[in-house]
């Protein structure tokens, strides 16, 4: 495990996140048949895990113990099951060509550059050659950009935590070792105590191979 101070700090993060129910993946549902295996990279306490659990064999990785005990526990209540195992992004415990699909949802941002690309090439990696990448992380026009600098638009917030926000050209480079990939900017408008506010968020996929002409 690593044992660097940014990544312990999810353990003790998730005593005080609560399940806000499951997030939709319509997005994998598209793309990926259903029984197939599925890396929940970054899996938190399950809210994407729980519905890519009722279409595939799902299993969840994660620093954060916590996490992953909430998450056994909202599958269970739902009689639903996947592996949750405790493993960095950066040294997955898994084989090459493993997954069908890998869904990695507001994770990257959580990681210095040098892991990020670390993470990148690990999820390469246990990718089959036919596999998709669906990828989600905070955008630089988003309302919480800012704050004590570590690294180039990355910064450190309570408790430790890195929060980096990304450019498309970024990520793009960032997954510049897949075939092809497919981005967007998606921008919501916020109010908070009557000011507007912008959240960022940019989502795509990104496989090893050419997708075939439909």
């Amino acid at each position: 495990m690593d044992t660097r101070s940014h990544i312990l700090v999810w353990d003790e993060e998730y005593r005080h996140v609560r399940w806000g129910g499951p997030r939709p993946v319509s997005d994998v549902e598209k793309e990926v048949l259903p029984g197939s295996l599925v890396l929940d990279a970054g899996c938190g306490n399950g809210r994407y895990m729980l519905p890519l659990s009722r279409i595939y064999n799902v299993v969840g990785v994660d620093v954060a113990r916590n996490a992953l005990s909430e998450a056994r526990s909202y599958l269970a209540r739902s009689d639903r099951h996947a592996e949750c195992i405790a493993s960095t992004l950066t040294a997955l415990p898994f084989s090459d060509n493993s997954f069908e699909a890998v869904v990695c949802y507001g994770v990257m941002q959580h990681l210095f550059e040098s892991e990020r690309r670390l993470a990148v090439e690990e999820i390469k990696r246990v990718l089959k050659p036919s596999g998709i990448l669906f990828i989600e992380v905070f955008g630089t026009d988003d309302m919480r950009f800012g704050g004590r600098e570590a690294e180039h638009n990355t910064f450190v917030r309570k408790g430790g935590i890195i929060y980096h926000y990304f450019t498309e050209q970024e990520l793009a480079s960032l997954l510049g070792g897949f075939v092809q990939v497919d981005l967007q900017s998606i921008k919501t408008e916020k109010t908070f105590n009557g000011e507007l506010h912008i959240r960022h968020l940019i989502k795509g996929r990104a496989s090893l191979q050419k997708a075939m002409p439909r």
